[in-house]
């Protein structure tokens, strides 16, 4: 029974590393994802391998790497125990934002599903380190479902690996948006009231356990 479990949680991964592969949002082996998962052995989680295709990457246990951003996973799944499910892209438009080291302004209300008044960006940290990770779990807090990562990527989270997902493609649409937005000079934002109520809006809103995708 657990070792179909696991198998099960290894074919998830890799249905939505090709997921997000299809959708643009990573290349080759860039990236990574993971779920939460807890064995005999204790808590835990499964995470894609480091530098391997994911149209290369197989579901069998073998003996390989964990990505190099397993810390990153790993800080969020200790002090999130709403978060269940972890994914980091490196999303062309989000990382070209993160490039700047800006944060997505409310601009749209839909900056809200991402869990504040703003989308904001993590300090930069070489790749795989533990400042990044400690970085990119205090740039969430306790409800942000996401952030960019400065001169890097993004991070999305969420309950499962669909929201997680969601949430990813959600964040590559705001940053696209804010960013053709400014080649024009901007434009006017929603104030922190608005937002909030927007926030408290999404916690009811639609087929909650679809993540927040909006139809």
């Amino acid at each position: 029974m657990f070792e179909d479990k696991e198998e099960k949680g290894r074919e998830e991964i890799i249905d939505y590393a090709l997921k997000l592969s299809r959708a643009g949002l990573n290349v080759n082996s860039s990236g990574n994802l993971s779920v939460r998962f807890d064995s005999p052995e204790g808590k835990g989680f499964l995470i894609t391998p480091t530098g391997l295709p994911y149209d290369e990457t197989e579901p069998a246990v073998e003996s390989r790497q964990p990505s190099s951003e397993w810390n990153l996973h790993a800080f969020l799944y200790q002090t999130r125990p709403d978060i269940n499910a972890v994914v980091h892209t490196h999303s062309p438009y989000a990382t070209m934002l993160s490039c700047l080291d800006e944060a997505i302004p409310p601009f749209h209300y839909m900056v809200a599903a991402v869990g504040g008044d703003t989308l904001p960006c993590a300090p930069y940290a070489t790749f795989g380190s533990v400042a990044l990770a400690e970085g990119c779990r205090d740039t969430l807090g306790k409800d942000r479902l996401g952030c960019l990562l400065s001169h890097h990527g993004s991070v999305a989270a969420g309950r499962n690996l669909k929201q997680a997902y969601a949430v990813a493609l959600e964040i590559e649409s705001l940053a696209r948006m804010w960013m053709n937005l400014k080649q024009i000079g901007g434009c006017p934002l929603i104030d922190k009231e608005e937002m909030a109520r927007v926030k408290e809006q999404f916690k009811t809103y639609g087929q909650q356990e679809k993540g927040h995708e909006e139809g």
